[in-house]
């Protein structure tokens, strides 16, 4: 149950900067400056990426112990994430403090999520 909690207060929170994103678009990034028309238009296209992650987030819930594949590749995405804020970090510098603590917690809640998630399959399984 908290697992399933988890997953829903996180896809409501992509969500909601995901929302942030379309309607502010890159002046709701901490720390942005004015970005070109191009950059702008990135941003807000990403963001409905980002709202749909959220919206899967929340889906999973609901027979989560048959989601389990699912559960993965989002944890999966999000790992990758992090580590595309490493290249960045390497390649131009580091970014505003948020987000290196963003990066951090995109490392470890995927490692939470795949703990919890293989919990909760092999419960099921014994059950």
């Amino acid at each position: 149950k908290i697992f399933q909690i988890f997953l829903v207060l996180f896809g409501i929170t992509a969500i909601l900067i995901a929302l942030l994103h379309v309607i502010f678009g890159p002046s709701a990034i901490p720390g942005s400056v004015p970005v070109n028309p191009t950059m702008d238009s990135e941003d807000r296209f990403y963001a409905t990426l980002f709202a749909a992650y959220g919206a899967v987030l929340i889906w999973c819930v609901r027979d989560i112990e048959r989601k389990t594949k699912v559960v993965y590749f989002l944890a999966l995405t999000f790992f990758v994430g992090g580590l595309a804020r490493i290249v960045s970090i390497f390649a131009v510098g580091p970014p505003n403090d948020f987000f290196v603590a963003m990066t951090v917690l995109e490392l470890i809640i995927p490692i939470y999520m795949a703990f919890a998630q293989s919990r909760i399959a092999r419960a099921a399984v014994a059950s």
